[in-house]
């Protein structure tokens, strides 16, 4: 078994409630970390860890639970920002010669609030305690929609494109500080939303994806593992997707 050096770390987990966000925080809990689960939505804590009610939207929300994390268990040494939502629609949708809606002011800001904004306002909070701590690892849930684009994601897009831009600013300005920054880009991951979604669309997600199965949302956590873990101690800047080969136009 490979040692990861995660053993006592302490680790927040963004949109931890269910989905990718909780198998990871599960994941990183079996490594022995002290895990900080945060979601708007009430959820169990891990083994050792314990559960916050947090809006990353917002800048007081954030700093409150970052607080409360500080002062049980000290340094905070992995960030994983996962915390994200959908609000699909065209940018104009057009039909029998006349317009049939557009994507609304409402639509592209909540998932900018949550998806860009949100993982801003965590990721500043937390580098700045980070760097007086003497180091860290952040990391960030992109998408292969953020590489690729996607139909009716104008905002999902913006966002998780916007994403990897930081990713690679952050790496640069806080590798002096020992702050390792990665985003992982999941291609179609069998969550509850994705299952949602109607038969026929699956398919074409399965269509698309090389090794022909969708990834389950553990292959998401053990990347963020291996992301955090001294394995991956001189990778920093990157984007690492696990998408099952998916590749634009196949």
């Amino acid at each position: 078994m490979i040692e990861t050096g995660l053993q006592n770390k302490v680790v927040i987990v963004t949109g931890a409630a269910a989905g990718i966000g909780r198998a990871t925080a599960r994941r990183f809990a079996q490594e022995g970390c002290r895990v900080a689960s945060w979601d708007i939505t009430e959820a169990e804590p891990e083994a050792g860890g314990f559960f916050q009610k947090v809006d990353v939207s917002k800048a007081a929300s954030v700093e409150a639970a970052i607080e409360e994390v500080t002062a049980r268990w000290g340094a905070i040494h992995v960030l994983v920002n996962n915390a994200g939502i959908l609000r699909d629609g065209q940018l104009v949708k057009f039909k029998d010669g006349a317009i049939a809606g557009m994507m609304s002011d409402e639509q592209f800001d909540a998932v900018i609030g949550v998806n860009l904004r949100g993982v801003f306002l965590v990721t500043r909070a937390v580098a700045a305690r980070m760097i007086p701590a003497g180091g860290g690892v952040i990391l960030s849930a992109s998408s292969v929609v953020g590489l690729y684009g996607n139909f009716g994601q104008t905002n999902y897009v913006a966002a998780k494109s916007g994403l990897i831009g930081m990713t690679r600013v952050w790496a640069r300005e806080l590798g002096k500080y020992h702050i390792r920054v990665n985003a992982v880009a999941p291609g179609f991951i069998a969550t509850d939303m994705v299952k949602s979604i109607p038969e026929k669309i699956r398919q074409s997600m399965l269509d698309h994806t090389p090794l022909g199965r969708m990834g389950q949302p553990e292959d998401i956590a053990n990347a963020y593992v291996w992301l955090a873990s001294d394995a991956a101690s001189f990778i920093t800047g990157t984007v690492l997707s696990v998408d099952g080969g998916v590749v634009t136009g196949t």
